[in-house]
């Protein structure tokens, strides 16, 4: 009775004295034993024992030598392993079953500094889920008396694995959005698709797409029965995971069920044994076109797949589904923008009496809209053309078609370089004014440069609007990385747009491209001079040369400039007088018979006299005669000082004038007019078959 006396007054207040002191605060009556200051009391041992018995945190005390002191029924029932086969023996070998390992170094230097560990995640399989990968997350904490003196360590563990299986869940998900889709090709988005899923979520993809998508065709949309032919398109497996068929092979019925899935869903046992939830399969489908499936698979002694994973395996194949039907989009722009983006290959044949040229063009399949054109011009001249359309994409393809057809046509006219810019900045305007409503639709802008040379007289005609690359290589070595300046775009500021003159010898190379792509500063010009030295190199030499700086969608076009020899070449000054008509069909039929020129002389003589007599009774002084030999075709053309230019017109039955264009129209192969600074050039083409007379 006395040692149960002394032990209550050790610990505290007797149960006699604790309803009188209730009493005295007005509070309800409590048997509340309140703890010595040594902590034995009562409280202590009620506070551990709860944490040992009730906590749904593990707590695992080891001792110095990080032997199992004392383990709490939650981490004994987490792991599965009965408390007699831990407590006492090292943590290392103790849970080594679980799958757990322990890492001593970490518990040794809490030991040791004291400083704690805190949310070290560790994994294992408990015995009672040994299907399943736990993953935990652990805290260690020295322990003292009250002398200071190190006792051990006590682990905390919680069962993190649901957080941390979400958290995965996400991070796949985000690295599908990212990597899935990089490219515009589709067997390459089925790759990509099994890269991300293998292993993180298993152990083999399968990826089957349909045909038509395997074609490059719109797949349309496919009636609820229907079941389209899948074709093995791309796959992956780990060394452990279960095989995959070879790619090419047909796929369904097999890997994919019966039917196509319609959703995510899990396959039931097969014939080859695969257990119940080890295999998912899941539609690649956008918008009611069926593109192809997926079928994930785990080993049978993985983890079964869950709903979660049901969700997750719906969001990327979503996600691919999309990236197949932009590949696809892609795929089918492409087509039409090479259609339209197809340059003649042989232009050089009719215009190799003026220039030598070298052409290149490397796609890189963003449809940048670049173009190049090599139109032959009346007098043996030639017009170069580089030209690139600002907002790459089929649209910009299309405008690129049509600005085209306006050079060509606006050539006929036979503009200088500067006003045809000008007529063609009026077309991309009208252009842009399409574009207004389009979706997504920028207003066209493009950059143009255009290059006359006269194979005659030397001279190079240039005008440029936007920026590109032309640079000037005389045959003596000087090179001019800017003969002309930068002048604004065509559909933007407008002109006046940037012109230069210049006369070059015989040998010069000009060296034309289209501008680089945003956030592309194009070759060095060090780099550049470097590939267009030796200018009596082979154009198609300097041409591969200067193609090796240039980045992908970008044209090039290199011309070695040529002048017309003396004897294809004919010019004689005639009086401004109707008596020098006859003088004029004199000097023709005799050049003619000198050339052994197939054309007929009274065909030609009649359409120059017609000419030189326009040129006197309409023009002015000075007028000159010159005759062009093509080969089998001739080109006559009249020149005089007069602004004013001649029109054709019909005469009445009774008029005694007014038909000689008439009659230069109807023998000719064709005819025109261009205006100099000097006056303007009133030009016929002749042929051989104009040999017989009307």
């Amino acid at each position: 009775m006395n040692a149960d006396h002394e032990r209550h007054e050790r610990h505290g207040r007797t149960a006699h004295e604790a309803p009188a002191d209730a009493d005295r605060r007005g509070r309800p009556e409590q048997d509340v034993r309140r703890p010595e200051p040594d902590g034995t009391g009562p409280w202590d041992e009620a506070v551990l024992d709860a944490v040992f018995t009730q906590s749904d945190v593990g707590l695992h005390v080891l001792d110095t030598d990080l032997r199992v002191v004392r383990v709490n029924t939650v981490a004994v029932g987490v792991r599965g392993i009965p408390e007699e086969q831990i407590v006492g023996r090292p943590a290392a070998e103790a849970y080594a079953p679980a799958g757990v390992v322990v890492d001593e170094h970490l518990l040794r230097d809490v030991l040791a500094t004291g400083r704690p560990a805190l949310d070290h995640l560790v994994t294992g399989r408990p015995p009672v889920d040994p299907r399943s990968e736990h993953v935990f997350s652990t805290s260690a904490h020295r322990l003292l008396d009250r002398a200071g003196h190190v006792l051990g360590v006590v682990v905390t563990s919680t069962d993190v694995t649901e957080r941390e299986r979400a958290q995965a869940r996400l991070h796949l998900l985000h690295d599908a959005h990212e990597r899935i889709g990089s490219s515009l090709d589709v067997e390459r988005t089925a790759q990509e698709l099994v890269d991300v899923t293998v292993p993180r979520f298993a152990g083999s993809v399968v990826v089957a797409l349909t045909d038509v998508v395997l074609k490059g065709q719109d797949p349309g949309l496919q009636p609820r029965d229907a079941t389209p032919l899948l074709r093995c398109a791309a796959t992956g497996r780990t060394e452990a995971g279960p095989q995959v068929p070879e790619a090419g092979s047909l796929l369904l019925p097999g890997i994919f069920g019966s039917e196509l899935p319609t959703a995510a869903s899990l396959l039931p046992l097969d014939g080859r044994g695969a257990s119940i939830g080890t295999r998912l399969v899941a539609p690649l489908a956008v918008r009611g076109q069926i593109l192809g499936a997926v079928a994930f698979q785990r080993a049978e002694d993985s983890e079964p797949y869950g709903p979660d994973d049901l969700d997750l395996a719906d969001a990327i194949a979503a996600r691919t589904a999309t990236c197949l039907e932009n590949a696809l989009r892609f795929t089918r722009e492409h087509i039409v923008m090479t259609a339209l983006q197809s340059w003649p290959l042989h232009q050089e044949q009719a215009t190799q009496r003026a220039v030598d040229v070298a052409q290149r063009h490397r796609p890189g399949g963003s449809g940048a809209g670049s173009w190049y054109d090599i139109i032959p011009l009346p007098g043996a001249r030639v017009a170069l053309v580089v030209g690139q359309v600002a907002y790459p994409g089929l649209s910009a393809v299309a405008t690129m078609s049509r600005l085209r057809t306006a050079v060509h046509s606006l050539t006929t006219l036979d503009l200088d370089p500067h006003e045809l810019l000008a007529r063609l900045h009026a077309t991309t305007l009208r252009l842009a004014a399409e574009h207004e409503n389009a979706p997504e639709g920028d207003n066209p802008t493009a950059s143009c440069t255009i290059a006359v040379h006269d194979p005659v007289s030397g001279r190079l005609d240039i005008a440029r609007a936007g920026t590109s690359l032309f640079a000037i290589v005389r045959p003596d070595g000087s090179a001019d990385t800017k003969p002309v300046d930068d002048g604004p775009l065509l559909g933007a500021e407008g002109p006046p747009f940037a012109c230069s003159t210049q006369h070059l010898p015989e040998g010069s190379t000009l060296c034309m491209a289209s501008p680089p792509a945003s956030g592309d500063d194009g070759p060095r010009p060090e780099d550049l001079m470097r590939a267009l030295a030796r200018p009596e190199r082979d154009p198609e030499e300097m041409a591969d040369d200067v193609e090796r700086l240039l980045s992908p969608d970008r044209v090039l076009l290199l011309a070695r400039t040529r002048h017309l020899p003396p004897g294809e070449l004919a010019e004689w000054n005639i009086p401004f007088d109707f008596s020098a008509v006859g003088t004029a069909r004199t000097h023709v039929e005799e050049r003619l018979r000198q050339w052994r020129h197939p054309v007929d002389p009274f065909t030609a003589s009649l359409v120059v006299s017609e000419l030189v007599t326009n040129a006197v009774r309409y023009g002015a002084a000075p007028i000159t005669l010159r005759l062009i030999t093509d080969h089998d075709g001739l080109i006559c053309e009249v020149s005089d000082a007069g602004p004013a230019a001649p029109h054709l017109r019909h005469a009445k039955a009774v008029d005694e004038g007014g038909r000689g264009l008439l009659i230069c129209a109807t023998l000719a192969q064709n005819w025109g007019v261009r205006h100099t600074d000097g006056g303007k050039t009133v030009w016929a083409q002749l042929g051989a078959d104009e040999a017989s007379t009307p």
